[in-house]
């Protein structure tokens, strides 16, 4: 007989801020007009509003259900397939029609998504404004940013949830919205010998609130970010380096609370290889090669490749193994628009 392990529900634990991404292909005016830089994720300031009006009236808009750790959680469910709904989502929404589409959505995608739902602010939104192979992403949180411990995360049906997962996955996005929320579950991991993962994010994470990923840091098992979220991480700490592997070296190296698992620093860099440490060891994997003609879009491609090795992870599988998952799911999203998948994964 061979073994067949069973992946159980709810094994994989994500929240963070649900948005809708408004995605369309932008030009150069369009960038400039608001100040954006052709390759980064902001927040919505004032200056920002217009855009998000602008957008839909001036080019062909495509509507997706966004936000980095609900897509990096639905790829993982699509990579795993059956059972339904090994992966859990919380965050919160508003009451309204894009709230009921991500509701919508995370349920064709056969996510156990568990919104926290208010009337004070709408449904958060993303714009994600496409030139060539660059996307620059400006997120208005709204009700994204309304998420209440006391009032989500610490009811006892809730909590439940958090308690039967194995894994669990934040993007430091969400250290915008509530440390308090992303504390008691990375301690929760750490107390019971579990996989707590979180993401760099964007480099403003970095930069403007250092102090709460720092907090976050001691907890952190494995720890996912790109080439340049890796640069200002650096630059913020201190480190001293531009050398990708030694900064990497230098993030496993940071004070960590359980002492039972080395931290797992992996680092993607577009079409170059990732890089992944492995004991005082840095190796590198290079990515699924691709033409330039068949990308479509970039976005969401870091949040695949995170889906892709979490979907391995919840499962015990080798590290090399997980890199390998992620660089598939990465290399099937940015082929389409948007953060989206066909059918099946092709994955062996």
């Amino acid at each position: 007989h061979t073994a067949i392990l069973l992946i159980v529900p709810n094994s994989l634990f994500g929240m963070g801020n649900p948005l809708l991404d408004i995605s369309a292909v932008v030009d150069k005016d369009f960038l400039e007009k608001y100040g954006l830089k052709p390759n980064d994720q902001i927040l919505a300031e004032d200056k920002h509003k217009a855009l998000f009006e602008e957008i839909v009236k001036k080019f062909k808009v495509e509507y997706h259900a966004g936000g980095a750790t609900q897509n990096s959680i639905k790829i993982a469910q699509w990579m795993i397939q059956d059972p339904h709904k090994v992966c859990t989502f919380f965050g919160c929404i508003g009451e309204d029609k894009f709230g009921e589409i991500l509701k919508q959505k995370a349920d064709e995608a056969h996510v156990d998504a568990y919104y926290y739902e208010q009337t004070e602010e709408p449904t958060g939104t993303c714009a994600a404004c496409i030139t060539g192979d660059n996307r620059s992403l400006v997120a208005n949180l709204a009700a994204a940013n309304c998420y209440k411990k006391d009032k989500h995360l610490d009811l006892k049906e809730n909590w439940k949830l958090v308690e039967k997962a194995k894994v669990y996955y934040i993007a430091g996005f969400f250290l915008t919205v509530s440390l308090e929320s992303i504390l008691k579950v990375a301690k929760h991991a750490s107390e019971n010998n579990k996989l707590f993962t979180l993401n760099l994010s964007a480099p403003f994470i970095s930069q403007f609130f250092k102090d709460a990923l720092m907090e976050v840091m001691p907890y952190v098992d494995v720890l996912f970010g790109n080439e340049m979220e890796a640069a200002t991480f650096s630059k913020e700490q201190g480190f001293q380096t531009e050398d990708i592997e030694e900064i990497a070296k230098k993030a496993e190296a940071l004070p960590k609370v359980n002492k039972k698992r080395p931290r797992i620093v992996v680092f993607t860099q577009g079409k170059d290889g990732t890089i992944m440490t492995k004991g005082d060891k840095v190796e590198t994997f290079p990515v699924l090669k691709i033409d330039q003609k068949d990308i479509v879009d970039t976005n969401g491609a870091g949040d695949a490749f995170v889906g892709g090795f979490l979907s391995e992870l919840v499962q015990d599988k080798e590290l090399e193994q997980c890199v390998k998952a992620g660089h598939y799911a990465a290399n099937v999203i940015i082929r389409r628009a948007g953060c989206t998948f066909p059918e099946k994964p092709d994955f062996h």
